[in-house]
């Protein structure tokens, strides 16, 4: 297949890698992994199908990767030799004397280039989740030979000249609305990779992209790097005042596992966010808190600072050459929003109500700090610290009161049960499925008619070779062309709270929402019923994407659902009413923060790249100039600051952060309707398994509106964050 992609879908506001296009860092020239049919995938000669194992056939069951026979050494040449193939794929295609057809020309792109798929969905998959310094050397080695590759493809005169001639002719051609898609996305991939340009312009363009992927490899390395550089060692017991004991146990854990003395907390979320939370030491939790919010903006080799300005600068100089006059007029123009502005004004809109709700709450906060004589300002670090006191008081409230009814296995098995509720779904725990690391579990997923209908991957649990956050991204893709009839190997890779003692993984209400937000995306891997891998799964519009994994969350905490699966895991006895009810009470508690964070972000990223000068740009002068403009409070920090903002410069999400907020529209009207019919209506569930399965084979907004029945209404928005009545 001609395109390669890899989605990673970066979360919310949890620091959740749920990127919507999370292109693997160094595909920012539009290819597109797919992973297909890794039981066909081979190498020219026999010989390298012997000695590299990346290039064999699976014999795994369900023809799934091998992880313990594959060798970091075996990567490069693999690739080297998975882009052989698919340039010889595209040759056959440009050499074809007959005329062109959409069979001759699309359904051969979408079927080249098998071993590439392979071997690209294996390594950055593992590179993110499971990786070393040598992988990290890969990743740079391969990226010039990729964007090569990239520039051979979409640069082609030959190659595009038939498929402008299928797309000039498409509407004589008898094309059903996923192959006439499909043609129009090939179409539209290679204007914006580049074919209407002259050659100058097509080895410029080249020339930026290659700098591109290397800059953002460099953006990301930084990042992880200043992160993980960051350590809070505490050795005096009394500056753990306020800590509950599973966040002490498993500081100690860690202390252990760096050979250290004492307790050690880190700036992954699960270390750093309870430590803002509990810890009665102010200087302690503002130690942590600005190293968090400062990760590549130290004064250190690590600082991300010139490689934002030349991205940025690059990025803008890619959008001319191809006739927009921004990037973000480049990125716009094939979402469903179509522009800036579009997207800009949903913000806004949204803008209002939040900062004026969030402004009320500091002013809240600010009481209780008085009330207890402080004697000091409400700061971004005490915005935690004091909001759990709030709740308590308020709501009655403890978190930890809480986890103990979160065992990590209840919730997947919450997860699993609601799916199956709707759409008839089955789990079935798959212990001969070769896994990547101990710590992963996977489950064969079959249809409500017992047919198999994917492998599902779960990786939960934090690691130093794991970047944060959290994510979906696929093996193996879906496909039913050519003769291959291929379903998905889904992965959810996420970093909770692990397991600490005789105390197993308690999640907290974010941590559950995540799951069951990131699930959400794995379904809409899993469900997929489409011809054509390019627009199988979750390869859709970037803003319509997020729609599956916001809108599973609802479901979470139904009390119809929490009494199935919030279970106390030492007694066994379901969550009591009265903690239902409390947890429903304080369900909009702190929305204004969190909204006013996310739409910050988003305003940050789009008006970022709507700048056509990047001469005197300074990123810590550009955010303050915003935050005066928008009236962000002192006491909230942008969700991500620019230096790590990781979605729009190692990843997909370059002005498309704002894409949360418009598929929450969408969800929460959505979601609305199940409220209306029953959370677990059958016909409600039966018409949104369609957006489910059409993956981006329909038009969306259209296939929305059939199954709502009305345009999406923005206030459902509003109403699920509490922010009107």
């Amino acid at each position: 297949m001609l395109f390669v992609k890899i989605n990673i879908y970066l979360c919310k506001y949890r620091n959740c890698f749920l990127y919507t296009f999370k292109m693997k860092k160094v595909f920012y020239f539009s290819l597109i992994v797919f992973s297909l049919m890794l039981t066909h995938s081979s190498c020219n000669s026999s010989a390298e199908k012997s000695t590299n194992p990346l290039c064999g056939e699976s014999s795994a069951p369900f023809g799934a990767p091998e992880f313990s026979l594959y060798n970091t050494a075996d990567f490069l040449p693999a690739f080297e030799q998975g882009i052989a193939q698919k340039k010889a794929d595209i040759q056959k295609i440009i050499d074809n004397s007959e005329a062109p057809t959409y069979a001759n020309t699309i359904d051969a792109l979408e079927l080249s280039g098998r071993l590439l798929d392979k071997v690209s969905s294996i390594f950055f998959t593992l590179n993110e989740s499971d990786a070393n310094d040598e992988m990290l050397q890969i990743e740079n080695s391969v990226t010039p030979k990729l964007t090569e590759l990239s520039g051979y493809i979409f640069m082609n005169d030959a190659l595009f000249g038939r498929i402008r001639t299928l797309y000039d002719n498409r509407a004589t051609l008898e094309l059903s609305e996923e192959q006439m898609i499909v043609l129009e996305n090939y179409y539209k991939e290679f204007v914006r990779g580049g074919a209407l340009l002259d050659a100058e312009k097509k080895k410029e363009l080249l020339d930026i992209d290659t700098k591109l992927g290397l800059a953002a490899i460099e953006f990301g390395s930084n990042l992880l790097a200043d992160s993980k550089a960051f350590q809070l060692i505490i050795t005096d017991e009394k500056e753990l005042s306020g800590l509950p004991e599973a966040v002490r146990n498993a500081a100690r854990e860690a202390a252990k596992e760096a050979n250290v003395d004492g307790w050690l907390f880190t700036l992954d979320k699960p270390s750093c966010i309870p430590f803002l939370q509990y810890a009665d030491n102010r200087e302690l939790r503002e130690k942590i808190y600005k190293a968090y919010y400062n990760r590549g903006d130290n004064d250190n080799k690590y600082n991300n600072k010139k490689i934002i300005r030349n991205i940025l600068e690059l990025r803008l100089q890619k959008a001319r050459l191809l006739g927009f006059d921004t990037y973000a007029d480049y990125k716009m123009d094939v979402k469903m929003a179509k522009t800036p502005d579009a997207a800009t004004d949903l913000m806004n809109s949204i803008w209002t109500a939040a900062i004026k709700r969030a402004s009320d709450e500091a002013k809240e906060l600010q009481a209780l700090i008085d009330s207890e004589k402080g004697g000091f300002k409400l700061a971004g670090w005490d915005w935690m610290y004091y909001t759990e006191k709030l709740r308590k008081s308020k709501y009655s409230l403890d978190e930890n009161e809480i986890k103990p009814y979160f065992k990590l296995e209840n919730v997947c098995d919450g997860a699993f049960d609601c799916a199956t509720k709707l759409f008839g779904l089955g789990f079935v725990k798959r212990n001969d499925v070769p896994i990547y690391h101990d710590s992963v579990k996977v489950w064969q997923v079959l249809d409500a008619d017992k047919k198999h209908l994917g492998i599902f991957y779960g990786d939960y649990f934090p690691r130093q070779s794991k970047r944060s956050g959290a994510w979906m991204t696929n093996f193996v893709n879906q496909v039913n062309l050519g003769g291959y009839n291929i379903r998905p190997m889904i992965v959810n890779v996420c970093n909770f709270t692990p397991a600490s003692g005789d105390t197993p993984s308690l999640l907290n209400i974010d941590e559950t929402l995540t799951l069951f937000h990131e699930f959400g995306h794995a379904l809409h891997g899993l469900m997929t019923q489409v011809h054509y891998p390019s627009v199988s799964g979750t390869n859709v519009k970037h803003d319509f994407v997020e729609l599956f994994s916001q809108i599973n969350e609802h479901w979470a905490m139904e009390p119809e659902v929490l009494k199935s699966y919030a279970r106390h895991y030492k007694t066994g006895e379901a969550i009591p009413d009265e903690l239902i009810e409390k947890i429903k009470r304080a369900s909009h508690f702190n929305s204004g923060f969190e909204t006013t964070e996310l739409v910050a972000a988003a305003l940050l990223d789009m008006r970022m790249h709507r700048l056509t000068n990047y001469d005197d740009f300074d990123c810590d002068e550009f955010e303050n100039e915003l935050r005066a403009e928008i009236g962000l409070i002192p006491e909230i920090e942008y969700r991500y600051r620019t230096t790590n903002f990781s979605h729009i410069f190692n990843s997909g999400y370059a002005v498309g952060y704002y894409a949360y907020l418009w598929a929450e529209v969408l969800d929460a009207d959505a979601f609305e309707l199940f409220k209306e019919r029953g959370i677990f209506d059958a016909a409600t569930a039966k018409a949104f398994r369609h957006l489910l399965e059409m993956g981006g084979s329909e038009e969306p907004m259209e296939q929305y509106r059939k199954f709502r029945g009305a345009d999406p209404n923005p206030q459902a928005l509003l109403r699920r964050r509490g922010l009107i009545d």
